[in-house]
């Protein structure tokens, strides 16, 4: 909405346009901040396939359970891999198909993020103009009593 289309609103939905502009605005920060954290996490993934194409056949590592539960294990295969694809699934990949498919991911997510970035960014204008013309209003409601 531009700036003269905001000048035939009235206070009320000027101030409700305003605050609708805000929390789209922090919504969007959320979905870009956890974009962010999405794409540090494939980049290690793809980092630690890496590391481990280099490891030895028979080399003893911990082997990752969970965030916080480690146990340990031997490397059998350093070309096939397990990816976690989402919801509890895996597909298994060599590890040339594994690091393609999480630079792929990070691809798709940092187009997504560019995007979001852009709308996020027309919200925080529409919300910064909207906020003028509504201070605006208020000082020349005040002038004229």
């Amino acid at each position: 909405m531009r700036a003269s289309e905001m000048e035939k609103l009235n206070v009320e939905q000027l101030k409700a346009l305003k605050e609708q502009s805000e929390m789209e605005v922090n919504v969007l920060q959320d979905s870009l901040s956890k974009i962010k954290t999405a794409v540090t996490r494939l980049d290690i993934a793809s980092n630690a396939l890496l590391d481990l194409s280099l490891r030895p056949q028979g080399k003893k590592m911990l082997v990752p359970l969970t965030a916080s539960l480690y146990v340990s294990g031997t490397l059998e295969d350093a070309d096939r891999v397990l990816v976690d694809v989402g919801t509890g699934y895996f597909i298994e990949k060599t590890t040339a198909e594994g690091k393609d498919y999480c630079d792929r991911k990070i691809s798709l997510l940092k187009s997504n993020y560019d995007e979001l970035m852009e709308v996020a960014s027309k919200r925080k204008i529409t919300g910064d103009e909207a906020g003028a013309v509504l201070q605006a209003k208020l000082r020349q409601s005040t002038a004229t009593t």
